[in-house]
């Protein structure tokens, strides 16, 4: 999925059961909420966040078009996650 930093959804191909606008406005404030806190102890830019739950993880990558959100079952390798978020970013960048 593929979000605003307004929240607002630019392109989804979600399988989760959670609604897409639910995921889109929550990916949106954690990124900004973050991003803030990484501002005040001078650790910026922000590159990506992982949400880790009992039922599954979220990625959510900081691209110049938008939040990319990844969600993934608990079990991911999630350094293969990670190489193609990367991959997908980079795509991103170049479209």
């Amino acid at each position: 999925m593929l979000v605003g930093q307004d929240g607002i959804i630019i392109a989804a191909d979600s399988q989760t059961h959670i609604p897409e606008e639910t995921v889109g406005a929550l990916a949106s404030s954690i990124m900004g909420n973050v991003r803030k806190s990484l501002e005040m102890l001078k650790q910026t830019p922000l590159k990506q966040v992982t949400v880790e739950a009992s039922q599954g993880k979220f990625f959510l990558t900081d691209t110049e078009v938008g939040i990319l959100v990844v969600s993934a079952e608990s079990n991911v390798n999630m350094g293969l996650v990670r190489l193609e978020i990367k991959n997908a970013a980079s795509k991103l960048k170049n479209s």
